[in-house]
């Protein structure tokens, strides 16, 4: 079986094929997975699931922002938005600890092993 192009990853994502290659590009860099061109290239996984966790994941993908409320802007010059952003930034802050914690502790191991479970779930229940 081929390793999954682009295109396909993109259609299971959802999104547009030409977004893919730059998904990916940090999680090659960081070794996570590679890619090979040509009849049956596409991507392939290149590490030990059991050794990279969701916060590797989330490093690879450049750090994005993960809580956001609105158009938060870094210095806003709505008074209301002012007082809305000093009010939460703490919250938003010891959360997003809280998570990335989380993001540690979970293997992709262990989202493999719920993914295949699943599906011999399903395949068993029709």
């Amino acid at each position: 079986m081929a390793n999954p192009t682009s295109e396909r990853l993109a259609s299971v994502m959802g999104t547009n094929p030409v977004v893919v290659p730059r998904l990916m590009s940090g999680l090659r860099d960081l070794g996570l997975v590679a890619s090979s061109k040509g009849h049956g290239g596409g991507w392939t996984l290149a590490c030990d699931l059991d050794r990279v966790t969701l916060r590797d994941v989330y490093v690879a993908l450049g750090s994005p922002r993960i809580l956001a409320m609105g158009h938060r802007s870094a210095e806003p010059t709505c008074l209301v938005e002012q007082a809305v952003n000093a009010a939460l930034r703490t919250a938003f802050a010891d959360a997003e600890r809280l998570l990335l914690k989380r993001f540690s502790d979970v293997t992709l191991g262990r989202l493999s092993a719920d993914f295949h479970r699943r599906m011999a779930k399903r395949d068993l229940c029709g």
